[in-house]
């Protein structure tokens, strides 16, 4: 289908359509219908970069509907999952919007996730068929073999860039190590594991009808959360769940204009970069940068290449961005900086206000608060305001109250309890876990559907929600959350360990790492061969970034007086000797 074409060669303002001063209204329609109503209206902007090369709105959108017929051709239907276990690249977007328009669910999974991950989450949502990067197809065709996938797609990094660099690219026989350093083993391409490109050439010769009718109210995406216990689970999420944060967040920020850009760092597996920073930018007119592959020491040169207005990240990105030394004023293109993931403590967002302020931004770093089961982001503090352990004001039309924990009692300001939300992005519930969606999502007396977050806080006079504590144990690392819980059990179940205890302890940039403190079973002692295998070991189930960052060995597991283990000292001590907090 043609495109209605609009000539907007410059930025709009975009409208945000209210019901009254405190709602919003929100388009009942599915994520890529929201997409394609803004590819009429902006047609001429660019929609997407990646690596200096610009796909404008009319061209992503045509894309996107050669791939949903190419979705087809392999027998895809409607209420299929398909996984995109991608970095972020063109095609993991193109695909992501061309199983929303067939009808399809978005299962999205972590790269880096182990083979015995991404088995799971594939069985786990039944997906008969996956998006991967040639990078990481080995582990998956292995996968796919042994679980009778349909159909493995697999795309190279270079696949959307100019010609020359890709020529370049592999020409100086790096291109392995260029997004991600894994082997490259090579792939035996066949009637299961096809190529991209030749995937892409499918649509053209599909003739079929490949728009579903796809409601608000359908499941649409699935990304996969510890939730409140740490197993990992599947998130379910609607179309109206990534609408209504779309339309939310473009609310927070009035003066954001069509043809402002973002910097994508953030992955599309995690709700922060999918909603937050692909979603809501693709439905408003405004471009996304996107990065497959971040370090902290390029944010600096990322930003002062490709100058975007808006900065969305973890603590960890922006303790990398004031250690550069520059003297220019390469942040004047910023307007909004935007920090999720974790607690932004008081020097660090002084020293990010300092830095933002000598680099030509007048902008200021805002604090947001929010869980892959409310769709990343719900809560956001007001521009120029900060006080220790503030995360801001609900959303419009989000109702944020406290209860007392383990139970569905209000409590009154400026005492703490179980923080709860209630509004448009709160989830279906968990995938095949009614038990679990039923002690996360309760009824209240007020008739409405509360998410309980298992986070504690408090909610002061003024409206200003805090955060106090976890009630569950978790580790945040790098914006990641890491469940002890979950790797105990892994660490468990190797033939020389009798116990696992998994605490936090500070690290510089990741703010937080787990340390494994193990007591061996009877007849097994320390040693570094015995403590490579543990790591061989943990490798296969436990995803890289959720590895342990150090193996601690102790006599016996500390308890308190009544008896319980006694995490707090097992903390303090290996704090003493791995962390960096006292450094």
């Amino acid at each position: 289908m043609g495109l209605i074409s609009r000539l907007f060669n410059q930025k709009e303002e975009i409208e945000i359509k209210k019901i009254n001063d405190n709602s919003l209204e929100y388009p009942n329609i599915s994520m890529c219908e929201f997409l394609y109503q803004a590819s009429l209206k902006y047609s001429k902007l660019s929609a997407l970069e990646y690596y200096g090369k610009n796909i404008s709105y009319a061209r992503l959108y045509a894309k996107i509907e050669i791939v949903a017929r190419s979705l087809k051709t392999i027998g895809v239907s409607e209420k299929d999952r398909v996984a995109i276990c991608m970095p972020n690249t063109p095609e993991a977007i193109i695909m992501f919007y061309a199983i929303n328009m067939v009808g399809g669910v978005a299962s999205m999974i972590h790269p880096l996730s182990s083979e015995n991950e991404i088995e799971y989450y594939l069985e786990l949502s039944n997906s008969k068929y996956i998006l991967t990067l040639d990078l990481f197809a080995d582990k998956v065709i292995k996968i796919a073999k042994k679980i009778n996938l349909n159909k493995v797609i697999v795309s190279e990094a270079s696949n959307s860039m100019f010609h020359l660099m890709r020529r370049a690219i592999n020409f100086y026989d790096g291109f392995k190590n260029f997004i991600y350093p894994e082997d490259n083993k090579k792939i035996v391409y066949n009637s299961k594991v096809i190529k991209w490109n030749d995937f892409y050439d499918l649509g053209f010769i599909y003739d079929g009808e490949y728009k579903a009718n796809v409601k608000g109210s359908d499941e649409a995406v699935i990304l996969f959360s510890g939730g409140t216990t740490g197993k990992p689970k599947g998130v379910r999420l609607t179309n109206n769940n990534f609408n209504a944060l779309s339309v939310q967040c473009i609310n927070e920020f009035s003066e954001a204009m069509a043809g402002d850009s973002v910097l994508v760092i953030l992955p599309i597996f995690h709700g922060f970069g999918l909603g937050v920073s692909i979603h809501t930018e693709l439905t408003h007119g405004m471009k996304c940068i996107l990065i497959p592959r971040f370090k902290t020491s390029d944010f600096a040169r990322l930003i002062k290449k490709y100058k975007p207005v808006f900065l969305t990240g973890v603590p960890t990105m922006y303790e990398a961005l004031i250690s550069n030394v520059d003297n220019t004023n390469y942040l004047k293109c910023v307007k909004y900086c935007i920090c999720g993931g974790d607690l932004l403590d008081s020097s660090l967002r002084t020293r990010v206000n300092n830095y933002l302020l000598l680099h030509g931004s007048n902008t200021q770093i805002r604090v947001g608060y929010g869980l892959t089961e409310s769709t990343a982001a719900c809560i956001l503090t007001p521009n120029y305001y900060y006080k220790d352990n503030a995360i801001g004001k609900p959303f419009a039309d989000t109702l944020v109250k406290i209860v007392k924990p383990g139970t569905t009692k209000n409590l009154k300001n400026n005492r703490t309890g179980e923080i709860c939300i209630s509004g448009p992005t709160v989830m279906l519930g968990y995938l095949n876990e009614d038990e679990e969606t039923n002690r996360t999502i309760r009824i209240h007396d007020d008739g409405k559907k509360w998410l309980h977050t298992g986070d504690l806080g408090y909610i002061d006079k003024s409206g200003i929600v805090f955060f106090s504590s976890r009630l569950k144990r978790m580790i945040v690392t790098s914006g990641y959350n890491v469940y002890p819980s979950y790797l105990e059990k892994i660490i468990d179940s190797h033939p020389a360990v009798d116990t696992c205890i998994v605490v936090g302890i500070s690290h510089n940039y990741k703010k937080q790492v787990p340390v494994a403190c193990i007591k061996l079973k009877d007849n097994y002692y320390p040693s570094e061969e015995l403590t490579l295998d543990i790591k061989k070991y943990c490798a296969e189930s436990i995803s890289k970034y959720a590895m342990p960052y150090k193996y601690e060995y102790i006599k016996q597991v500390p308890k308190t007086i009544i008896g319980k283990i006694n995490y707090k000292k097992l903390e303090d001590d290996c704090e003493k000797k791995y962390g960096t907090k006292n450094s």
